[in-house]
């Protein structure tokens, strides 16, 4: 059997930029443990699954270990496919999740997720997070992710540890602080616990959703300018409507090709 894949580069102006993601666009639904070795084979911090369901769509993000319920950077990677490399036709592409109905929209150049937003609710760190910070944090948040908000953005750029072999982080640990540039609100950095196969992040989509609900109080402002600045760096712009998050960036198609096995 072939199967087309496609590699793209998510929140992304050029290639290399970015957090690259395979996606794969079936006929019908493959099982589970079948895209959990393409996962692996692919070696990506997630390769996207999307399938026709009804009018609407099927998508499934898997790691190389395992299935996650949200992946910002797949989804953008799998709608810039659907609408740049196959031609759909969809003018919203309405998306069946393991975090529910997702939709994405064409904004000018701009591809827009329409994400939960996560309320932010001040939580202190574990101590052995702390630990590895080496900086008194500003405020600390705990959701789906751990949130230690930092002084400067040079603190954040600066920072060398990781968190890969700490056993407190069993979420992943963003490192954000204000930004003083001009044309970016904020910056972050997102690190991995050791049940993850990354130790950092290039450009995370999903944690957006709890980044910028935080800064969009604290800058009392609903669309905001972000810029993850991992080595890869991407830029994301965010916008706040209710209890939604609606995530914008581009993505650049770096490899299609086909996949071939048999079963």
């Amino acid at each position: 059997m072939a199967f087309p894949i496609y590699q793209v580069d998510a929140f992304a102006d050029a290639i290399f930029q970015g957090n690259p993601a395979a996606v794969m666009v079936l006929n019908e639904p493959l099982r589970e443990s079948i895209m959990q070795q393409l996962a692996m084979e692919n070696n990506l911090s997630e390769t996207a699954f999307v399938c026709r369901q009804g009018d609407d769509w099927q998508i499934r993000w898997f790691t190389p270990g395992q299935e996650v319920k949200l992946c910002g950077h797949a989804t953008l990677a799998s709608a810039h496919v659907l609408w740049n490399e196959l031609n759909c036709s969809d003018d919203i592409l309405r998306l069946h999740s393991r975090s529910g109905l997702l939709e994405v929209r064409r904004r000018g150049d701009l591809l827009e997720l329409d994400f939960p937003a996560y309320r932010p609710e001040a939580q202190t760190l574990p101590a052995e997070i702390l630990g590895i910070l080496g900086h008194n944090p500003v405020e600390t948040v705990v959701d789906d992710f751990m949130m230690a908000v930092l002084d400067s953005e040079q603190q954040v750029a600066d920072f060398e540890r990781d968190f890969s072999q700490c056993l407190a982080a069993d979420h992943a640990v963003i490192l954000t602080a204000r930004s003083e540039r001009p044309g970016v609100d904020f910056v972050s950095r997102v690190f991995c616990g050791p049940n993850s196969d990354l130790i950092e992040d290039p450009v995370t989509g999903s944690a957006h959703c709890l980044l910028a609900p935080y800064w969009g109080a604290k800058l009392d402002k609903t669309i905001l300018q972000a810029e993850q600045i991992s080595k890869r760096g991407g830029r994301l712009e965010c916008e706040l409507k209710g209890d939604r998050v609606r995530i914008r960036g581009r993505a650049k198609t770096y490899l299609r090709g086909f996949v071939e096995w048999t079963s």
